[in-house]
């Protein structure tokens, strides 16, 4: 893809050699870029930049009408594809959720794989888009099928019980799949008194502190919430008294110790809109801590937190590539038997989690 260049009122671009422009009146660009100042100013962007950035929200929105598409985005996406572009924006579980629901025929994932990979497995009939191919995941990639096997063979008779955060190869291998949202519920709904739970290590660690059942783990860690420490938190409360601390549980259990709420990120949001409280750390990935200042200006949000690379890798220019003309690697493709067994994983998820 070539370069973009954008005025106030027309977009040049140049896709495989061939350069259109797509024109837009100035009031059209005016009413898109005050529609992204109302969030973005919460964020430090001013009215010049939602202009420079109005052509091409405009065209991507254009583009999901004709093609029959909507972007899915999850939080920790950045704040022009959340309030630019997205049509849900939420957690893993929220956005399995809005993928099997919904009746477009593409579905574009401004996530990681295995997110686009979720929707696919929950929606054959439809093209699955991830804009940036190379948009991958610790967790996911520190396990494989073969892993999966090897567990259930060392545990005979111990259901799987596997996070979302994982290819369709690893979830066709498992019985249920969880998020960090109901990984607790379907533990207890399960009979068995012993459950292998992967691959997360310290979320079967958080996991086990509150459940009788037996958890067998695995080694897997997410490159963003592993470095958080409970040295973070701690100076946290001491600058900030009567700060709300909120972790995921993909944190380490010391600082899982030391927090007022650990869940997901859905989890946290719910928390912070209910609360009293003023001022909030949220130990997880940057971009949730931006949603919550553009969606919440009242609320305060301290502290450090982590970028995600791999969530970062999407931007407006791929998803407006995606969409105009996807390259094999950004159409996402299942092998029918591994989507079927992953299916039935994650069909249990939901029904477990009713």
């Amino acid at each position: 893809m070539g370069l973009i260049s954008l005025d106030a009122t027309a977009r040049t671009k140049t896709v495989g050699g061939s350069k259109t422009v797509s024109m837009f009146t100035s009031d059209q660009v005016q009413l898109e870029a005050g529609r992204l100042f109302e969030k973005l100013q919460n964020l430090g962007w001013t009215m010049d930049e939602c202009l420079l950035y109005a052509p091409l929200t405009l065209q991507i929105n254009q583009l999901k009408a004709e093609k029959d598409a909507i972007v899915l985005a999850h939080s920790y996406q950045t704040p022009d594809i959340v309030y630019g572009i997205a049509d849900f924006v939420g957690d893993s579980y929220e956005l399995s959720k809005k993928a099997r629901e919904s009746p477009a025929s593409t579905i574009v994932f401004c996530g990681v794989r295995f997110m686009a990979e979720t929707a696919k497995i929950m929606n054959p009939e439809k093209t699955v888009l991830l804009p940036a191919p190379d948009a991958g995941c610790s967790l996911s990639e520190s396990i494989t099928a073969g892993d999966v096997r090897m567990l259930k063979r060392e545990n005979p008779g111990c259901p799987v019980v596997t996070y979302v955060n994982t290819s369709a190869e690893v979830k066709a291998e498992s019985d249920v799949c969880c998020t960090s949202a109901n990984a607790l519920k379907i533990i207890n709904a399960l009979p068995n008194k012993k459950i292998i739970f992967i691959p997360d290590e310290y979320m079967a660690q958080n996991l086990q502190k509150l459940t009788d059942k037996q958890l067998v783990g695995w080694g897997g860690r997410c490159i963003v919430h592993e470095r958080f420490s409970k040295e973070n938190v701690q100076a946290v409360r001491e600058q900030f008294p009567g700060v709300k601390i909120l972790a995921h549980t993909e944190c380490p259990p010391d600082v899982i110790e030391q927090v007022d709420l650990a869940g997901g990120t859905g989890d946290m949001i719910r928390y912070m809109k209910s609360s009293d409280a003023t001022t909030f750390m949220l130990v997880t990935e940057c971009g949730l801590g931006d949603r919550m200042r553009a969606e919440l200006p009242e609320k305060r949000v301290v502290g450090t937190c982590n970028l995600c690379p791999y969530m970062k890798k999407n931007n407006l220019l791929n998803v407006l590539q995606a969409l105009e003309s996807p390259q094999p690697g950004q159409i996402v493709v299942i092998p029918e038997d591994v989507r079927v067994r992953a299916q039935s994983a994650l069909e249990r998820m939901f029904e477990l989690s009713k």
